[in-house]
């Protein structure tokens, strides 16, 4: 096994306190509310990589939690983009102690006046609070989050609802934006989610606005797309497009939302990469489900296309949450939601042990190990790749 030095792994991210049984067995305490002890191997990997979450939710909202008037209505995440220095250096360390250096975080917001609003309250968040956080912008923002320890945040969307024409495709990129997801789980004017009743593939409009993306250098993101929506984009696409969280049909193949290996192949063929998830459902169709059956997912596509095509996009918040505590909505009551073949595990949650707390990119660097990838290849799926191919697809000349 490669080592490091005790004084390099107390110097590494600054993260906790290293006994010296620990190094002598070459293992490392680097969390002090936490007895997880991870390898010298793994902790010199994520010193070396970009870590980057193709989507990160940041912090769902917890409605639980609620505060005095004039915020009793909204979860307590909401005060972070609306309340002046609500976002703290304990909120800031939660992030920065995960290991990941970019977050896309993957908002639906449902039309035009909706998506304003959210792009304008993450940048007025992203200005203030500029001492811990960094718009990712162009391909040096990655090494730049990385260099600075500061918090990246790339302003991404999980719908094109926002798009009225392809001259707003201008506008949102104008204002941070870019990732866009063609459609969520139904029909838009652009093409149809995977939820839909029937997949109609790519529009004429979808088409003109999948287009003006490419020319601006916004990447296409077919994550939720049915597939026949799917493959028209791709048959459309003259940039690498992304599936920024998608797993493989052959391994999950009562999900219709996984990705079949022919999509996958045509993916690779453009160039792009495929985020794996780690949700559970998306993962495998019957419990009991482990990192080893995400890590399937990833010797999976290794295997059918090549290791420059796998990346990191886990679904979930930070703290390792899937999906907001106590929200007025209900993801299962949207129709056709048997499609995905929902199920808990005993205690109730979607996202799977070992991989449900911030600090879930070490124990993936710990299980690529394990599955005998190359220091140089984790790097790659980590967040190399993902790099790679967004600044490629953001060059637009």
């Amino acid at each position: 096994m490669n080592q490091v030095s005790r004084r390099a792994v107390l110097r590494s991210l600054g993260l906790g306190v290293v006994g010296a049984s620990a190094v002598l067995r070459g293992r490392f305490h680097l969390f002090l509310d936490s007895p997880v002890e991870y390898s010298a191997r793994a902790i010199r990997v994520m010193e070396e990589a970009t870590v980057v979450d193709l989507l990160n939710q940041f912090r769902f909202p917890d409605y639980s939690q609620k505060r005095p008037w004039p915020w009793s209505e909204f979860p307590w995440y909401d005060k972070w983009l609306h309340q002046p220095g609500a976002f703290t250096k304990a909120d800031a360390t939660t992030f920065q102690q995960s290991g990941i250096n970019v977050f896309a975080l993957g908002a639906g917001p449902p039309d035009y006046s909706s998506a304003l609003r959210y792009f304008a309250d993450w940048n007025g968040f992203c200005a203030a609070y500029s001492d811990w956080v960094l718009r990712v912008d162009d391909v040096t923002s990655f090494e730049h989050a990385k260099k600075t320890g500061k918090i990246g945040v790339m302003l991404t969307l999980q719908d094109s609802s926002h798009f009225r024409e392809p001259a707003d495709v201008d506008t949102f990129w104008a204002m941070g934006q870019r990732i866009s997801q063609l459609t969520y789980n139904f029909n838009n004017r652009i093409g149809s989610g995977f939820l839909e009743q029937r997949d109609g593939g790519l529009s004429v409009f979808g088409l003109s606005i999948l287009k003006r993306m490419q020319e601006v250098g916004m990447a296409v993101d077919l994550s939720h797309c049915g597939d026949q929506t799917t493959l028209d984009a791709l048959e459309a696409a003259t940039k690498p497009v992304l599936f920024t969280h998608a797993a493989c049909r052959a391994l999950v193949p009562e999900l219709l939302r996984a990705k079949t290996d022919d999509a996958i192949r045509r993916l690779a063929k453009k160039g792009g990469v495929i985020g794996v998830p780690f949700i559970r459902f998306q993962v495998r169709a019957t419990e009991p489900v482990t990192i080893e059956h995400v890590l399937d997912h990833f010797d999976y596509v290794s295997k059918l296309v090549g290791m420059e095509h796998l990346a990191v996009g886990s679904d979930l918040d930070v703290i390792g949450q899937a999906l907001p505590v106590g929200g007025p909505l209900q993801a299962n009551k949207q129709p056709n939601f048997e499609r995905y073949h929902y199920h808990e595990d005993a205690d109730g949650r979607v996202s799977i042990k070992g991989l449900d707390h911030p600090r879930r990119m070490f124990d993936l660097t710990e299980g690529l190990i394990r599955r005998g990838y190359a220091d140089s290849d984790i790097r790659l799926i980590l967040g190399g790749n993902a790099k790679r191919v967004l600044g490629e697809i953001w060059k637009t000349k």
